[in-house]
């Protein structure tokens, strides 16, 4: 029910309030029965049955006890319980956002007075996302074509993706224009901020009390900018200068109307110290091959085709791994972990990558990936 990775992250063990256990609350309703009375009830016995039907019930109001109680810890809390968490620290949960894009207007031929183009004038990909013009533009004289930023009017990841030339359909007629496309991909959406993204910047929303840009208050910021940024890196390479490194959930790179809307959050004067000059940047992308074979226990030999399978995936999940940190070393060792822990590999040889450290500033993202089975071995 609760996440054992919110356990390990917080360093915290986990915890119970009440007995929960069906059968272990059963068991001291009736150890105090026979206790009490002198009498063993036996399975059958009238009064067994009616105390294993109580049972059942206490350990249900216990479940829900436990439940109640652990909503109150940050940890544990989630949905609308963790949002009244982050509302005794002021920190309130992300909104969905909506993806934004470039729209171009084009008219026929070079006219001698200016063509406008309403603020709201909408173009879809397919009739059911629109995408809305935030300003008003215009044609110029002379001029065929003006481009403007629109915005999805469905907030969320829906409106991402959509590639030049995809959102090619007016919907408000215009006069003059006889097409509309986009120039840019449509990138920035994202849906409503998750419970694990909320609590991390619930945790370090002390941070945010000082005034002294602490390493902490300028994560927490960073990450209030998007709740698709998953990780930040700060850094002070001189003194009054102060460096602060994005990265996407998934490990993707971050877009520039990301870093933008970062920088403008840690720009605020309530939130940089005024000596600071903060940079807002993208990661450095350190590329790594994966070269490794590997061997199966001979008495698995039925098995081969699902333990290839696994291996395929278990390989995936190092690459998944690797490019979701920022600063986190490429490390052969967890490679090789990752693989052996598939029932059924005996042994794994990496030729490649080698161990690298990272900079904060830097990510590590695969290239070219082989993966050759190396047949069956004797134990």
């Amino acid at each position: 029910m609760f996440s054992l990775e919110v356990m390990v992250a917080f360093g915290l063990p986990d915890i119970k309030f009440v007995e929960t256990d069906a059968a272990e609350v059963e068991s001291r309703i009736l150890s105090a029965y026979e206790e009490i009375t002198g009498r063993k009830l036996y399975p059958g016995n009238p009064e067994r049955l009616f105390l294993e039907s109580l049972a059942y019930i206490i350990a249900q109001q216990n479940f829900l006890i436990d439940y109640a109680a652990k909503m109150n810890l940050l940890a544990y809390a989630r949905g609308e319980y963790l949002d009244h968490l982050g509302a005794l620290l002021g920190v309130s949960r992300l909104s969905a956002q909506p993806a934004r894009t470039t729209l171009r207007f084009e008219i026929a031929e070079p006219l001698s007075f200016p063509v406008f183009i309403p603020k709201g004038t909408r173009a879809t990909p397919d009739g059911n996302l629109y995408f809305a013009t935030t300003e008003e533009a215009r044609i110029d004289p002379g001029n065929t074509f003006t481009e403007v930023e629109a915005e999805c009017e469905t907030p969320g990841v829906a409106g991402n993706g959509f590639l030049p030339g995809q959102i090619n359909r007016l919907v408000d007629p215009l006069p003059y224009v006889v097409s509309v496309s986009n120039t840019t991909t449509s990138l920035g959406g994202a849906d409503t901020e998750s419970d694990e993204h909320y609590r991390e910047r619930i945790r370090l929303a002390p941070e945010s009390f000082s005034n002294a840009g602490s390493r902490g208050a300028y994560e927490f910021w960073a990450k209030s900018a998007h709740q698709d940024i998953a990780d930040v890196s700060v850094w002070s390479p001189a003194p009054g200068e102060v460096r602060v490194c994005v990265l996407m959930k998934d490990g993707e790179l971050p877009p520039e109307e990301v870093l933008s809307r970062v920088s403008e959050v840690l720009s605020d004067e309530r939130v940089r110290p005024l000596t600071d000059r903060v940079t807002v940047q993208a990661p450095e992308v350190v590329s790594y091959d994966i070269t490794l074979t590997y061997w199966v226990h001979r008495e698995y030999e039925a098995l081969v085709s699902q333990i290839q399978q696994a291996v395929t995936e278990a390989v995936n999940a190092y690459i998944q791994w690797q490019k979701t940190k920022l600063g986190r070393d490429i490390t052969p060792s967890v490679l090789v972990d990752y693989v052996q822990s598939v029932a059924g590999v005996k042994r794994v040889s990496v030729v490649s990558p080698a161990y690298q450290p990272l900079e904060p500033w830097q990510v590590a993202r695969e290239g070219t990936v082989t993966v050759t089975y190396g047949g069956l071995e004797d134990a």
